[in-house]
């Protein structure tokens, strides 16, 4: 048999079998929207009629950018300028209704062809992703408090113990190591404390010298040492009705441990320099990342506080230790820095994904976070590679976690720091470059590097000035 009379006897059989496929298509359960080669609405199904919210018969004739009014029609769709596609092709994007509520979708579009195989035009289905767009709101809320994120076994652990110690007023020890999230957890607690409507007022304990730190928690009367030309309320004061935030608490002077003693016993502050007190109503959170414990035992913090204190602990673990945690973070900080700085990345390359989920993370999830913002500011393509993360991360050094520090004046991080192959050292120095290269970029135009970076203009000033750098 010829082609051609195989190629009729194809048709016959097919037009003995001839089906309403518009009936069929009429009852998917999926949106479905049949176009001429111009991409003008042939056929509209009940479900996208729904969906749109527009009557079929109204929408036949129109371009399909009319009808679906998606945010692909405007940044690139797959078939302008097409008379047919190559291969099916499959996007997530959006639409709007009629009444202008914006819908996510996933759509496929695919060429339509004769009976002789020529291109007559395009099928698009489009499916509602509502359902799973909520699944995944909840599924993500279920592994968070706040803002605070994490699916391991010990920070479930740590989110079913937060709403009862948030709801009492006791007193609350928080610990773990540096970059773990205490300044968070301290606000988060607050946040959801019947004391949420009163200030949260945070102090560093460890930033300030003993005479002036009496002087900020607890305030002065005029006269009380030179210099004091006036009166002056403390952070006790500021915080009535709230919570006062004391970090670093470890860092705190034997002589101001016995005066928060005596406020954590009779709520009465003393102001320096004054015999009268007054009654201030303030919750007290305290965090450290020190061995409260060895401390004690070495005479260097009070016992009787640290009992005090100690009446709520909660300990943040290390990241190194909270299992599947990492790769949980790095696609929540991927979403988070995607909105913050206007990018559409869509994920890490396998490589990538290797090197981040096998690093130690001496600086725990802050250090992570700056990693993928790094991250996100250099890539310029659509998937992350391992070529722009820090390299330093690529070094297969040995990593040294430091301990709690047992005692003493803060020590930094012992270890030699990461240099990579270019000279970047640590974090700061790379966004030192970060911002050379945006300048440099923009012809040293301060608020086009300023967009470049995805940053507000007064902190790339604010930066620029921290690093000592001059676009001129």
């Amino acid at each position: 048999m010829s082609p051609k009379s195989n190629l009729a006897s194809k048709v016959k059989i097919r037009d003995a079998y001839a089906l309403d496929f518009y009936r069929l298509l009429d009852d998917v359960p999926l949106g479905v929207l049949v176009m001429d080669r111009h991409r003008r609405v042939v056929f509209c199904n009940r479900f996208l009629e729904t969906l749109i919210g527009t009557q079929a018969l109204r929408t036949e004739g129109l371009h399909c950018r009319n009808v679906v009014r998606s945010r692909t029609c405007i940044t690139g769709c797959p078939a302008e300028h097409l008379a047919e596609l190559s291969e099916t092709v499959c996007i997530q994007s959006d639409l709007i209704n009629r009444d202008r509520k914006r819908i996510p979708v996933r759509m496929t579009l695919s060429s339509l062809y004769d009976v002789q195989g020529k291109p007559v035009g395009f099928i698009e289905t489009i499916e509602d992703l509502r359902h799973l767009k909520a699944h995944d709101e909840e599924a993500a809320q279920a592994y968070s408090f706040s803002h605070i994120v994490g699916q391991s076994v010990q920070m479930q652990k740590l989110f079913g113990m937060l709403p009862v110690v948030a709801q009492s007023d006791a007193s609350v020890l928080i610990t773990g190591e540096t970059g773990t999230g205490k300044d968070m957890l301290a606000e988060a607690l607050h946040q959801e404390s019947a004391r949420a409507k009163g200030p949260f007022v945070k102090i560093n304990c460890g930033a300030l010298p003993e005479t002036l730190l009496e002087s900020e928690l607890f305030g002065h009367t005029k006269g009380a040492f030179t210099g004091a030309v006036e009166n002056k309320q403390g952070r006790f004061y500021l915080a009535h009705n709230g919570t006062l935030y004391l970090t670093e608490i470890g860092d705190l002077p034997l002589p101001l441990q016995v005066k928060l003693l005596t406020f954590l016993d009779d709520k009465i502050v003393y102001p320096l320099g004054s015999t009268k007190g007054y009654a201030a109503n303030v919750r007290v959170i305290a965090a450290t990342h020190r061995d409260l414990e060895q401390m004690v035992r070495e005479g260097k913090f009070r016992q009787d506080l640290f009992f005090r204190l100690n009446v709520m602990r909660l300990n943040i673990p290390p990241l190194r230790d909270r299992e599947g945690d990492v790769r949980l973070l790095v696609d929540y900080f991927l979403n988070y820095f995607n909105q913050k700085l206007h990018r559409n990345m869509s994920g890490f390359s396998a490589k990538a994904m290797q090197i981040l989920l096998s690093y130690a993370y001496p600086g725990n999830v802050r250090e992570l976070r700056n990693i993928v913002e790094y991250s996100v500011s250099v890539c310029r393509e659509k998937k992350i590679l391992a070529a722009h993360l820090p390299t330093y991360l690529s070094e297969r050094r040995p990593m040294t976690v430091e301990p709690p520090a047992p005692s003493g004046p803060t020590v930094q991080r012992a270890g030699p720091a990461p240099v990579d192959r270019e000279g970047v050292s640590t974090w700061t120095e790379m966004e030192k470059r970060l911002i050379l290269d945006a300048l440099v970029h923009t012809r040293g135009n301060r608020v086009l590097a300023a967009k470049h970076l995805g940053w507000a203009r007064s902190t790339l000033w604010r930066k620029m000035k921290q690093y000592g750098i001059d676009a001129s």
